[in-house]
């Protein structure tokens, strides 16, 4: 399982011209389901996403959790995180985790994310999101189980 994970002041997320998202602050996590994850992939990075601290404290270190400091996270589902560009410059996705295994697994990070204490936002599964992001830093981490 893989995430990105990005520091942000605000996100949307629309489809078909439709707001479903919105979060004043916090994170935007882009999250990559492969072949072979399992729920404990799916605990790993949702208890690295909740404790992930890149929000500055009073001395302007990089010290706090998305929890501490109040903020959201919105959680994308995104395949294309596996994408392979090893053999050209088209990705070839077969890495990714067919959607039937995929999504349960999306939830499954989303349902422990809310455990931690975490206010969760969610994308549309599958669907051709539009999503507007104000990035903040920069401050963008990988995290793979």
């Amino acid at each position: 399982m893989k995430a990105v994970a990005q520091r942000v002041k605000k996100t949307t997320l629309c489809v078909d011209g439709e707001l479903i998202s919105e979060i004043p602050f916090g994170l935007t996590v882009f999250l990559g389901v492969k072949t072979g994850d399992t729920e404990k992939d799916g605990a790993y990075i949702a208890k690295k996403i909740a404790g992930l601290r890149v929000f500055e404290d009073e001395n302007g270190k990089m010290n706090l959790s998305v929890k501490d400091v109040g903020g959201e996270v919105l959680l994308v589902s995104q395949f294309t995180l596996y994408g392979d560009t090893s053999h050209g410059n088209r990705p070839s996705f077969t890495a990714a985790a067919r959607p039937e295994v995929a999504e349960p697994l999306y939830e499954y990070v989303v349902k422990e994310l809310s455990a931690y204490g975490v206010v969760v936002k969610k994308g549309v599964f599958g669907a051709d999101m539009k999503i507007e992001q104000y990035n903040d830093g920069p401050v963008t981490i990988l995290l793979e189980s």
